[in-house]
């Protein structure tokens, strides 16, 4: 019995004896009793009363009930836990508290992975994974906190870490990592390594075939076959060379990624220069070149070498792959607080497909015609590493049969 129900049954036999005292009392005088009886009926109802109320008193304490026995005994949960709940809807990465692998709280991040019916749910069946299902059967309460991969998880090529802590009463708190970015980045290293290894080993190779074809002739060969010869050894290794020039520029510039510019530059000027530097080399194309450029200063902070090699490596795209005899056009503009350098080429255009990954390593549209041209394939790379450092905007657009335009916008500012 709980301890308010017996006060209350203890308070309602009282009343109900004093009720009765009163009542006999009233009776007494109401039949001509004299004044020492009333009193004796007076006293001895309230004997009588205080007896039943001690008789009503429970002897002993009242036993707990068996709701009030396990709130006192229980241990507390930490799942329960207002500011456990605080801290988790804090945390970043999902994460998933269980009472006897159900789930009892999630957090924003791990509904949204998983979805929020999964509150309520078998921790078994909310995680849609076969390796977290056959460990999570497998777990002990006792077990040491050990960290799970969940390839393909939630989707193909992804891959997420799950991580458990056991506590007391059966409760766990699971961790989930996503690991896909590093992961991509893992093999963007590696792809990066054996792309740049393939394309050093394609004209070394060419080098030293040529180079002992020469050498088994012992001058036997005539005049234009050895100039042939020498022609091509020299143009694969300045190909190598350009292409050992471009790695040593790529990774500067990421290392740089960083570090804002803080040097004043004229844009205008430097594009200028590059322009003229490519009309001076010995290529025809040069020629072609138009450029819409004003005589005012566009200033902005900024890496000059690396802004001269951004603007060259453009350019020298759009005359590698343009048509011949058709103008590239070399644009620099203010467009409010930024200015635009952009360069557009009649050449045979880009699928649509393809322009999403023309900033990639070693990327190309056309393997063979790349070679042929001479292209390392990372011309637009560094292009895009510059930009970001410049906080530009990179936009391409291309239409197959018409053309490309390649552009970036760069924030105004500074005092060049």
């Amino acid at each position: 019995m709980r301890p308010a129900q017996a006060m209350f049954d203890r308070l309602s036999s009282l009343a109900v004896a004093l009720t009765l005292i009163v009542i006999a009392i009233i009776f007494a005088a109401l039949a001509g009793g004299d004044a020492l009886s009333i009193a004796i009926l007076a006293i001895a109802g309230i004997v009588g009363a205080a007896t039943v109320y001690s008789a009503a008193a429970p002897v002993g304490p009242l036993p707990a009930s068996a709701d009030s026995l396990a709130a006192t005994t229980a241990t507390p949960s930490l799942l329960r836990h207002p500011d456990f709940a605080l801290w988790v809807d804090q945390e970043r990465e999902p994460l998933i508290g269980t009472a006897d692998n159900i789930v009892t709280i999630a957090n924003d991040a791990a509904v949204r992975l998983l979805g929020r019916h999964i509150v309520g749910a078998d921790i078994r069946t909310a995680i849609r994974h076969p390796a977290a299902t056959e460990w999570l059967s497998q777990l002990h309460d006792d077990g040491p906190i050990e960290t799970l991969n969940l390839v393909d998880f939630p989707r193909p090529g992804q891959r997420w870490t799950m991580r458990i802590a056991a506590l007391s009463g059966g409760d766990r708190i699971i961790f989930l990592s996503d690991r896909s970015a590093i992961d991509a980045a893992d093999r963007m290293r590696s792809d990066f390594v054996a792309n740049a290894s393939h394309e050093l080993r394609t004209p070394l190779a060419a080098i030293l075939g040529y180079v002992e074809t020469l050498q088994d002739m012992n001058g036997d060969a005539d005049l234009p076959t050895r100039n042939r010869f020498l022609s091509i050894i020299d143009r694969e290794a300045r190909r190598m060379q350009q292409l050992v020039i471009d790695l040593l520029s790529i990774s500067r510039v990421e290392a740089d990624r960083f570090r804002r510019p803080t040097t004043p530059v004229d844009l205008a000027a430097i594009v200028r220069n590059t322009v003229a530097q490519l009309r001076d080399s010995e290529d025809a194309r040069p020629m072609d070149i138009v450029t819409t450029i004003d005589d005012a200063r566009q200033p902005m902070l900024g890496d000059e070498a690396q802004l001269g090699q951004l603007a060259h490596n453009i350019v020298s795209n759009a005359m590698k792959y343009g048509r011949p005899g058709t103008p590239v056009t070399v644009e620099l503009a203010r467009e409010g607080k930024r200015v635009r350098l952009s360069v557009s080429d009649e050449g045979d255009g880009i699928a649509a497909d393809h322009l999403p990954r023309l900033t990639e390593r070693f990327y190309r549209v056309d393997e063979a015609r790349s070679r042929s041209v001479g292209g390392t394939g990372l011309g637009l790379a560094i292009v895009k590493h510059i930009s970001e450092r410049h906080q530009g905007q990179l936009d391409i657009e291309s239409e197959q049969g018409k053309g490309t335009r390649v552009s970036v916008s760069f924030p105004l500012g500074g005092d060049a």
